[in-house]
């Protein structure tokens, strides 16, 4: 997400009152100086998720955020969105809130693979750790 992001956590918990709720992710940008808050939806756009990450918001301004940052700002990232239930969605929001789609793919970039194991290797040091940790116990 580039390098003015701080990470902050994952599955970051607010607590009010007795309930409990998760932010996915929430990070810090360093230059606009506010929490940013990040939903990952594994479907479509619905308008519900526009309340619940206002919800998120709200309570990270008021008991998160410290005095000299700015408001936080909240991302909505899902596989699919209509463009149109989007903006009807955002239209009477007063807190910056944005909405994201995303694709997956089976395929890893050429760059990539060099980079990473591929799955026979990842099932070698997983039973190399498995081994090692049965030995030592």
């Amino acid at each position: 997400m580039g390098s003015q992001f701080a990470f902050i956590g994952n599955q970051y918990k607010l607590k009010i009152n007795d309930k409990e709720y998760f932010i996915d992710l929430l990070l810090y940008h360093r230059q606009l100086k506010c929490l940013v808050a990040i939903e990952l939806k594994i479907g479509e756009f619905i308008p519900e998720y526009k309340g619940k990450m206002e919800y998120y918001l709200e309570i990270l301004n008021d008991k998160v955020k410290l005095p000299d940052e700015n408001d936080s700002i909240g991302i909505i990232i899902c596989k699919e969105k209509d463009r149109t239930v989007v903006e009807y969605s955002l239209k009477s929001s007063n807190l910056p809130i944005g909405v994201a789609s995303y694709e997956t793919t089976s395929d890893l970039p050429k760059n990539y693979e060099k980079l990473l194991p591929n799955s026979e290797e990842i099932a070698e040091k997983v039973d190399l750790f498995l081994k090692d940790k049965i030995n030592n116990q």
